[in-house]
Order: structure tokens, then C-alpha cells, then sequence
């Protein structure tokens, strides 16, 4: 796995990938601050209690509070918006690192669609579900990354594998590697919440999930079957 990342990295020169980059940035950047908006408009929706000294704790924390759950938010809202371009950081990947793959037949627009709204929807329900733990010093870090590597790991894993396998094979594959899975995740998690780096590291995970699907089949077979298993069925 830490082969996996460092091969990552490096592909962050590439310039195929650098053009990617800037457009991650730019959304990562727009999607943080509608965020910190949209749950400050949410916030601020809640009818004052009419005390001036108490309304005024109430605005500076729920502004705090806005910009928290957007910073809790903003790895999954990026995952799905890195959808828009993310078969270009495969591709490039693929290019440099597995030029005997053949042509991938893709996700179709509906299945792509799909599947990203019901990742937004069981994320946004998981995170909304144990909210209020999050408020539990220590234990919202160890539930924070414990659930996020869970959705971040299947979402990138995902992403990467259905353009080369139907939606079983790729059930099969997740469920074969789950704990492997959920380890990549936590550390694209970790990634997502450190300043600046989270502003790249959409790209950055995407390289890494496509090193580690393809280390998949290289090693045991597994995805190799299942990817030929898949094209017969097609």
C-alpha cells in the first residue's frame, strides 16, 4: 500500500495529471465553500431566542459550527464531484503504470449518475446518523476515520473498478478485499483533512485506488477473473 502511494505521488508530475489538478483545486475549493455556506444559511435558519448577549454566542457558534461540519462533509461532496474528471487521472495512470491493460468500457452516464447519488445519500445519512458522537473528544477521531474510511475506500474502489468490471464483479472484489479496502480509506480520509494537501488529494487518492485495484488482480488473480468474467458477460 505504501508502494501504491508513493507511485502516486510521483505521478502528480505528470502533466496530464497536473492539468487535472487545477480543476481539483478550483473545485475543492468551490465545493468547501458552499458548504461552509449552505450549512451556515441551515444554521442561521433557527429562530433567535430574542436575547441579544445569548443570539450573539449563538451566530459566532453557529459560524464555527459551519465551517466544522463543512470540514466533516467536504471528503465525501469532493469524492462525488471528482467524478466529473476522474477517468483522466485513470487513464494517465493506466498510460504510465499498466500499458498492456486493453481499452476500458466504462461506466455508462446513468449507472456513473446512479451511483454517485446513492454514495451522496447513504454518506450524508451515516455522517447525520452519528453526528452527534462526533462531539465525544477522542472517540469522534477513532468514528471519524473508522466510518469515513469505510465510504471513502468504497467510493474511490468504485470508481476505479467499474469501468473495467459490472456492478457484481466489483460487489465480489469489494467484499473479497473489504479490510484492505477500508485501510486505503482511511488513508484517503487522512489526506482529505489536512490544509492545502486536501485541496489535491482527490487526485492524489484516485491514483492510489487505481495501483491498488490493479495490485489486486496482479497478485492473487482475483480481479483478473472477475475482469474476464465481466467482458463475457458484455
Amino acid at each position: 500500500m505504501l508502494k501504491a502511494l508513493i507511485l502516486s505521488i510521483r505521478q502528480l508530475f505528470d502533466p496530464a495529471i497536473r492539468r487535472v489538478l487545477v480543476r481539483c483545486v478550483l473545485l475543492a475549493l468551490l465545493t468547501f465553500a458552499l458548504l461552509v455556506a449552505g450549512v451556515g444559511l441551515g444554521l442561521g435558519a433557527l429562530d433567535p431566542t430574542g436575547l441579544a448577549w445569548l443570539d450573539g454566542t449563538l451566530a459566532v457558534l453557529g459560524s464555527l459550527g459551519a465551517v466544522v461540519l463543512a470540514w466533516l462533509l467536504f471528503p465525501l461532496v469532493i469524492a462525488v464531484g471528482l467524478g466529473l474528471f476522474a477517468d483522466e487521472v485513470i487513464l494517465a495512470v493506466e498510460r504510465r503504470h499498466y500499458p498492456d491493460l486493453p481499452p476500458a468500457p466504462g461506466m455508462g452516464l446513468t449507472q456513473s449518475t446512479l451511483g454517485a447519488i446513492r454514495f451522496a445519500l447513504v454518506a450524508l445519512a451515516l455522517n447525520l446518523l452519528v453526528l452527534p458522537l462526533y462531539l465525544l473528544p477522542g472517540a469522534n477521531v477513532v468514528l471519524y476515520f473508522a466510518l469515513n474510511g469505510y465510504l471513502l475506500g468504497r467510493e474511490y474502489f468504485e470508481q476505479v473498478a467499474q469501468r473495467r468490471l459490472d456492478w457484481r464483479a466489483v460487489a465480489q472484489l469489494r467484499r473479497a478485499a473489504r479490510a484492505r479496502l477500508w485501510w486505503a480509506g482511511v488513508w484517503i480520509a487522512a489526506l482529505l483533512t489536512v490544509p492545502v494537501l486536501n485541496l489535491i488529494a482527490p487526485v492524489l487518492a484516485t491514483c492510489f485506488m487505481v495501483h491498488l485495484f490493479e495490485g489486486l488482480g496482479r497478485r492473487g488473480g482475483t480481479a483478473q477473473r472477475l475482469r474476464v468474467g465481466a467482458a463475457s458477460v458484455r
